[in-house]
Parts: C-alpha cells; sequence; structure tokens
C-alpha cells in the first residue's frame, strides 16, 4: 500500500539524578528485547536524559537515527522538565510510559519509583500544553510496555500522515447534501493542506488524457481484477483515462505534502459530462490508500485516510443507509444472535468499495443514476461501479467531523457486518453495531453527523480513540451501553 508513511520509533530513557542511572538503562534494554520479540523495530540513543543537556544530545541522536515518533520511557522517577522538553523539542508524535518494579526480591537498590513519576510528569506534560500518546495504564513490564509501543507505532502512522496530507476536492457540495460541510479551518489546524478545485479543471485534465499510451496497461490490470465480474468491458478504457487523470493530477500538484486524498463531486453533471460512473476507479484509489470520497465529502474522505492509516488496510466510506427488514430479521435468527433488530443497518454506497473488502462483486451499472439520467435506455453514462456484498466480519465505524462553527468532533464504534445476503443492490451489507438505535438517536442525530461513515475492516476502535485525543479532539463518542445513558437521553424511555 502506497501512500501511507512509515513509523520509525526512536525510545528515550529518563533518569532522575538521585536515582542510578543504570537501572533506567537495563529496564530500557529490557524493553528493546521484548520489542525485538515481537517483531517492533525501534532505535535506542545512548543518551539517557538526566537535564537539559542531555535533551540536545539525544534530539540529535534520534534524527541521526531518522526516528519520527518517540517513546519517552521513565525506568525510574525521572526528571519531569528535561522529559517533557525532550518531547516538546521533537517534531513527531511522543509517548510517555513508566516501568513497573521488577521483583520483591530488590526493593531497595532497584526500586524505581517510575509509578511515581508519571505523576510528576503528567503536570509537566499540562505546563507545556502537549498531548502525547499515554496509554490507559502507562506502567508496565518490559512486555506490556512493548504491547503498548506496538498501540503507539499505529497512533503515530495517524498523527503524521495527516500532518503532511493534502486533500483535493473537485466540485462544491452536491445542494442536497450539506450535511456534508466542510469548514475548512479545522483542517489546517490539523496540519491538513487543502487545494480545492472547479469540476471543469478535473474535465479538462481527462480530456487531455484521451489516448494515453498507459491506458491498455491499467485496462489490464482492472480485467485481472474483475475476471467474470467485467459486466461491461467497453467503458474501461475511459475508466482508465479517469483514472491515470487523478494518478497525474497527485503526482503534479501535491506540493509540499508528503500523502494525499481526493474528495469529488460524482453526480448527476458528472455522468453527463464525463460519461461514466466513477465508482470503480475510487474503489481502486482505496486500495493503494488514496481514498476517493463521493459528493465532495471533504471529512469523510479524511476519516477514511485516518481509518487506512490505523489499519494500514483500505476503508470504506458508506451511507448509514437502511433498516433492515422485519422479515429478514425473522428469517436469519441464528445468525443475528445476540442483536436486537434496530441494533441492525445496511451500510451502502453506490460502489466505491474495494474488491479486497468484498466477498463478491461485479462492475455494473448505477441503478438510481440509470433512473434519473437515462431511464428506458440500456446503460451507458450510469456504467462503473464495483457491486455485490461487503464481506462478513469485524468492523469499526468512524468519522471525524467539524461542525458549521468549526469544532471538531468525532465518533468510533465497533460492530460487524453479518454474513447475510442484502437483498440489494450497490456496495452493501448488513451491519450490527451493538446498541445502534441509541447510537443512531443521541450521537448520529443529535450531534448532526452525516450520513457517511468511514468504515475499518477490523475492530481499530482503540487505536482511532486514542488518535483522536492527541490530535485534540475532546468530543469522541461511542455506542454507549443500556448502563450509561446519553447526555439528554430521555431517562423515562422504556
Amino acid at each position: 500500500m502506497i501512500n501511507v508513511p512509515k513509523v520509525k520509533l526512536g525510545i528515550v530513557a529518563v533518569s532522575r539524578d538521585c536515582f542510578p542511572v543504570e537501572l533506567s538503562k537495563k529496564r530500557r534494554d529490557m524493553v528493546v528485547k521484548a520489542c525485538a520479540d515481537k517483531g517492533i523495530k525501534i532505535a535506542v540513543p545512548d543518551t539517557i536524559i538526566e537535564n537539559e543537556r542531555d535533551v540536545l544530545k539525544a534530539l540529535d541522536e534520534l534524527k541521526a537515527s531518522d526516528a519520527n515518533a518517540l517513546v519517552v520511557y521513565l525506568g525510574n522517577f525521572g526528571p519531569e522538565g528535561p522529559e517533557t522538553l525532550l518531547a516538546q523539542r521533537f517534531a513527531g508524535p511522543a509517548m510517555f510510559v513508566a516501568a513497573a518494579e521488577d521483583t520483591e526480591a530488590n526493593l531497595f537498590d532497584d526500586r524505581g519509583d517510575a509509578y511515581c513519576g508519571m505523576l510528576n510528569a503528567s503536570y509537566n506534560i499540562g505546563l507545556r500544553n502537549l498531548s502525547p500518546y499515554i496509554p490507559e495504564y502507562p506502567v508496565g513490564t518490559p512486555n506490556e510496555i512493548a504491547d503498548m509501543i506496538a498501540d503507539f507505532s499505529n497512533i503515530s502512522r495517524i498523527i503524521i500522515g495527516v500532518r503532511n496530507l493534502k486533500i483535493f476536492g473537485f466540485g462544491p457540495r452536491p445542494h442536497d447534501f450539506l450535511a456534508c460541510n466542510a469548514p475548512i479551518k479545522p483542517l489546517f489546524d490539523l496540519g491538513v493542506e487543502i487545494m480545492e478545485n472547479s469540476e471543469l479543471d478535473l474535465y479538462s485534465s481527462f480530456i487531455s488524457h484521451e489516448n494515453d499510451k498507459r491506458i491498455p496497461e491499467i485496462v489490464k490490470h482492472m480485467e485481472e481484477e474483475l475476471a467474470t465480474g467485467n459486466c461491461f468491458p467497453g467503458i474501461l478504457p475511459t475508466l482508465a483515462q479517469y483514472e491515470l487523470t487523478l494518478t497525474d493530477w497527485m503526482e503534479n500538484n501535491i506540493g509540499a505534502s508528503q500523502f494525499a486524498v481526493f474528495a469529488n463531486k460524482c453526480w448527476p453533471a458528472f455522468q453527463t459530462s464525463f460519461g461514466f460512473v466513477p465508482c470503480y476507479v475510487n474503489s481502486r484509489f482505496a486500495a493503494r490508500g488514496i481514498p476517493v470520497s463521493c459528493e465532495t465529502d471533504i471529512y469523510g474522505v479524511l476519516s477514511e485516510y485516518i481509518i487506512t492509516l490505523a489499519t494500514q488496510f483500505p476503508a470504506a466510506l458508506l451511507d448509514i443507509n437502511n433498516t433492515v427488514p422485519n422479515d429478514m430479521f425473522d428469517n436469519n435468527k441464528e445468525k443475528f444472535e445476540g442483536y436486537k433488530l434496530n441494533d441492525l443497518f445496511m451500510g451502502f454506497h453506490c460502489g466505491n468499495t474495494s474488491s479486497c473488502c468484498m466477498s463478491s462483486f461485479a462492475m455494473k451499472h448505477q441503478l438510481i443514476m440509470h433512473r434519473l439520467l437515462e431511464p428506458d435506455k440500456e446503460p451507458d453514462i450510469s456504467r462503473g461501479t464495483l457491486e455485490g456484498t461487503i464481506k462478513s466480519g469485524d468492523i469499526t465505524m468512524f468519522r471525524l467531523q467539524s461542525t458549521a462553527d468549526c469544532d471538531l468532533r468525532s465518533y468510533v464504534a465497533e460492530g460487524e457486518v453479518i454474513d447475510i445476503d442484502p437483498k440489494s443492490f450497490g456496495g452493501i451489507g448488513v451491519f450490527a453495531i451493538k446498541e445502534m438505535a441509541r447510537f443512531y438517536r443521541h450521537v448520529l442525530i443529535a450531534k448532526r453527523f452525516p450520513h457517511h461513515a468511514g468504515i475499518a475492516f477490523n475492530h481499530t476502535g482503540k487505536i482511532l480513540f486514542a488518535a483522536m485525543k492527541m490530535m485534540g479532539v475532546s468530543d469522541v463518542e461511542y455506542n454507549k451501553p443500556v448502563s450509561m445513558m446519553y447526555k439528554d437521553e430521555n431517562p423515562f424511555n422504556v
């Protein structure tokens, strides 16, 4: 997968000068060994932080190792001033973790008191207005710390990717999708660049790629991917022309950024001007780590990209679309065991979900567009979707969104796709999330989230939640169990 940063971890041990520095060094080395045993690569500067001059030395060593994510490790109590200065001066994301005591056999010479040191570190983190990653319980054995570092690596990939991202937008939001509002100030606050363009810019570039010599190679790749699901082979050269258009636009306009994604207006004028539906091409970009959102949903594509960074696997952007009928529920009760009917919904989009995220797929025409734009005709300008059943298994539903007045808010909810035929069109699946009805009412509706949800194809709520907090998003909702009420939930509802 391209378009994803490589995280290079570095670990720096710290030591309060009234504690033995050898204790921090020994414990750091044990953590490094535990990381190696788990396949986690991590650079180890020689310097152990005892004072501010050590901070400068360690920063030089981190830079020389190309580390872009920092683990500050309290092997003993630690000097709260210098250790937080290190995190402040380091250019990338940082985490703070601390050593648990080793054994009852030596709580005199080898007692480190890092449990206490984390408290002082937290106070100084606040003084410096830092937002490092601090695990839920940040004190542990070497093996436990290594697991925390593995989580931090995934979180760091999100932070680094977002800070170096450019979003290309083509066309304004459609009038009927004002819910996909996109105030751009919060994007700049996150470090995201945005380049908004006219649909004419896209069309002009598309025309310039007509008869591009690379088209046959792209067509061949599409034919191999679609195999027997290639229902409209005649449209493939045009789709390949469009794929090259986006590829070259990204390469020619990425500028000072390192990564890029697209938020494109995709209907209805797109079909009458370009002559096809772009969904299948969008699915292919998502598979490469370059999400392309529908309906110029800028925060939707940012959410997809964050999921891609968290999982290193393609994400999808789906409508939270329709209810599951009573008879479908009754006829499949064994597959819905543990869920109520209103825990279920169908996630759908026209055909932008990557083929690797589907249990069956074929390139077809878009039914809604066909009804609207070419009724009573054989499909022509409505060709180009990738349709089928979304594969069953664990999922996480996620979105980061700005309100109209520029406040960032987010939600994370884990669930699954049920192995059942949705009996409908498009890229579609039957989704199950515990207490979805209450989440739908008191988060999605009450907090005015758009109809698009980013979908991760595993459970990654822990990583996404932590990343949102590091990025300064204070309002991160989730699907609360029955024992917990939402802020404005009616306590008399039964």
